[in-house]
């Protein structure tokens, strides 16, 4: 077991899951109503509790992973979703997937993900992206902490760090966010080069 899964199993373990809102967001729960090919292999990467993956299986979509490096939100997830396939659910790095996906959903993965290794996490979406793939959800647009998850960002920071391998179809602030995050996020649609 490394750091990352001791530290994300803690946070599961002590309840300390603040980015859990329960729910699909209405952004992407918006994007997925209006996709209309069922056979795409879609991705939720740091999958969490997964209420996106719960949310497409409703919707008729069958091929559909999660990867998380905490066991404990795939094993409640699991419980929650006995339809689900157990194939699907990978305990695992993102950074050690070996596959490739039409469509990765984005929701707090990134924020919870050290700065250092934002360059890194675009590189691994064009290797684990088909050419045309697309990565489609949320970014946190405000400063956020230094030191622990979630780490903020900015519009013009994911602009160049998106725009050499990604042609940017959109990024831009939210307008159905959740409340609590209102004009705080940036709907993210970007397809693969």
């Amino acid at each position: 077991m490394n750091f990352y899964e001791t530290f994300w199993n803690h946070k599961y373990l002590s309840d300390d899951t603040g980015w859990d809102i329960g729910y699909v967001s209405t952004p992407i729960k918006e994007y997925i109503d209006q996709l209309t090919d069922k056979n795409l292999k879609i991705l939720i990467p740091g999958g969490g509790n997964s209420y996106e993956a719960e949310y497409l299986l409703k919707k008729g979509f069958s091929n559909v992973f999660v990867v998380d490096i905490s066991s404990i939100p795939l094993k409640n997830f699991a419980k929650r979703t006995p339809s689900f396939p157990k194939k699907n659910l990978l305990h695992s790095d993102f950074f050690e997937l070996e596959d490739t996906f039409d469509l990765i959903l984005e929701q707090t993965f990134f924020c919870a993900l050290e700065p250092s290794l934002r360059e890194e996490y675009v590189n691994k979406m064009v290797q684990l992206l088909k050419p045309g793939g697309k990565l489609v959800g949320l970014l946190f647009n405000i400063p956020l902490n230094n030191d622990k998850p979630p780490f903020g960002g900015n519009r013009e920071e994911y602009l160049a760090l998106f725009k050499e391998k990604f042609k940017i179809e959109t990024l831009e602030t939210a307008y159905n966010s959740i409340p609590q995050r209102a004009e705080n996020e940036l709907f993210i649609k970007l397809l693969r080069l």
